[in-house]
């Protein structure tokens, strides 16, 4: 039989369980792990990956492959059911073969990277990817960051969804400079400056010496019994907290927390015969009256004072800004909120559910409202939150809104974008939610099975998933994407931008889209 170009061997036996084998013709430098392969077996095409390669005494070559997809001629490619016949061609997956499957050149369809052998581009559908939660995930110093700037960038690009970014270490928004090259980070907000508006945490907050859009300060009424109770861990509260603070809200209402950062441990009063009493702003004070076990109370108390302290929940804010950020995300805006010199867990754990809580309220009732009315449909929202697993792990996923998001939120149009160098720490609850995941080299066991939970062929992928590049190479996974690929991400750099907005663009403002963000 004649060799045309790209023919790496021919099929030799194999199963739909225990994989295809191959006989190869080609070097064996040319065929690799994770490579695309597609069988022409007559009235039908199979897609498959290449998961490994041997070589027996005698120096016959064989790869092994995985098949994953099929399509008849001029069909749609679907999950496979049957096996290609014996001494079918097998070849290296052509550009056509790769936009077949991932799509084209056309709206929506975002190349997110190339073919490691051939360099053909890879796109995912930025319209599917949102409707259902994903993660990036990939060991430290993999550029999670990165990836994470790059997808961002074309979903506002193509206007796919709102965006909330909890931007822990002030990266995404203005410009930064890397590390490791000291050369420009370009942020979102530099090339997206109509569309996305940079938020500082606290009142005076510049973030990188740059001020920002607005800045987000929380109302002492705004926090809830629950969000205290979700720092058990990092204010090492005891079992009897949730009595105490019950009995907080129950008196108080809605101004329990300046109530009891007003309270006093300690106060007393001293009557005529020398007998001292709780005074009446003292904790005891108020724990007698309540029925609340004094030494509880006060212990809550001390605890307390870390966030009594935090200068950004105030009595009375300067505006209501958690209201602003709502409706700049309801009306198409993209927000970073940056946590500037608040980088602490106590920081982040607070303001990113105490946030997020009522991002879900309002959400929760656009969609009720569309479903009985039929209008004003609400506009998709991603919520990106890095060190995903410090709020989603399997103490804290219970207490948290994104639990509840993961799981339940995609009918109300918010989704999650979580990045993590751990998914074993995050709740295997939440992990078989993420449709989408892409993933970095990891080397830890553990992680490398968190990410490939759920999926089928994992005992192939576990070994694809090990062996990536430490830097640039990533596996495509799960539901948003037609079929697993380890691809060659793009780089984030000046030709990035030059692809995405145009060489005569280069990232200036388009004088139409400034007038259509204005409402005209």
């Amino acid at each position: 039989m004649e060799i045309t170009t790209n023919v790496i061997g021919y099929m030799q036996s194999g199963s739909l369980q225990s994989g295809l084998r191959v006989f190869l013709i080609a070097p064996l430098d040319y065929v690799q792990d994770g490579a695309f392969a597609v069988i022409d077996g007559g009235s039908l095409t199979t897609y498959g990956l290449v998961t490994d390669v041997t070589v027996d005494i005698d120096g016959a070559a064989v790869a092994d492959v995985m098949p994953v997809l099929t399509a008849a001629p001029r069909g749609h490619a679907r999950p496979v059911k049957t096996v290609p016949p014996h001494h079918a061609e097998v070849r290296m997956a052509a550009a056509d073969d790769i936009a077949d499957i991932f799509g084209r050149d056309e709206k929506g369809f975002f190349v997110i990277g190339y073919t490691r052998e051939q360099g053909h581009p890879v796109r995912i559908d930025l319209d599917k990817f949102v409707q259902r939660s994903a993660g990036i995930f990939g060991a430290t110093g993999t550029g999670k960051s990165f990836l994470t700037r790059i997808i961002l960038a074309g979903m506002l690009h193509h206007n796919a969804a709102s965006v909330l970014v909890f931007d822990m270490h002030n990266e995404y928004g203005y410009d930064d400079t890397a590390s490791d090259t000291n050369e420009t980070v370009t942020g979102l907000k530099t090339k997206f400056p109509t569309r996305v508006q940079v938020v500082g945490l606290g009142s005076g907050a510049m973030i990188r010496s740059t001020p920002p859009d607005f800045n987000l300060e929380i109302a002492m009424s705004d926090i809830l019994p629950e969000d205290i109770e979700l720092l058990a861990r990092t204010l090492n509260l005891r079992e009897t907290t949730a009595t105490t603070l019950d009995a907080l809200y129950k008196r108080f209402g809605k101004n329990w927390f300046r109530e009891f950062k007003a309270m006093k441990n300690g106060a007393v009063t001293e009557n005529e015969d020398g007998k001292k009493n709780p005074a009446p702003d003292s904790v005891a004070y108020w724990a007698n009256e309540a029925g609340v076990n004094v030494m509880a109370a006060e212990g809550l108390r001390n605890k307390m004072n870390r966030v009594f302290g935090l200068p950004y929940i105030v009595e009375h804010p300067a505006a209501d800004t958690i209201s602003l950020i709502v409706d700049s995300l309801r009306s198409g805006k993209s927000i970073v909120l940056s946590f500037g010199e608040h980088e602490r867990d106590l920081d982040y754990l607070l303001v990113t559910n105490l946030l997020t809580r009522r991002i879900r309220k309002e959400w929760e009732n656009q969609v009720n409202a569309f479903r009985s009315s039929g209008t004003g449909e609400p506009r998709p929202l991603v919520i990106v939150l890095e060190e995903a697993h410090k709020l989603l792990n399997r103490e804290m996923a219970a207490q948290t809104t994104f639990s509840t998001i993961a799981r339940e939120m995609r009918k109300y149009y918010v989704t999650l974008l979580i990045i993590d160098q751990r998914p074993a720490q995050i709740y295997d609850e939440v992990m078989s939610q993420l449709g989408t995941r892409i993933s970095g080299k990891l080397g830890d066991d553990d992680d490398i099975r968190a990410v490939l939970s759920g999926l089928a062929g994992r005992d192939a992928l576990r070994g694809m998933l090990s062996r990536l590049q430490p830097k640039e190479e990533v596996l495509l996974l799960g539901w948003g994407v037609p079929m697993p690929l380890p691809v060659r991400s793009r780089r984030y750099d000046a030709r990035f931008w030059e692809e995405l907005l145009g060489e005569q663009d280069g990232g200036a403002v388009d004088p139409d889209e400034i007038l259509r963000d204005l409402g005209f």
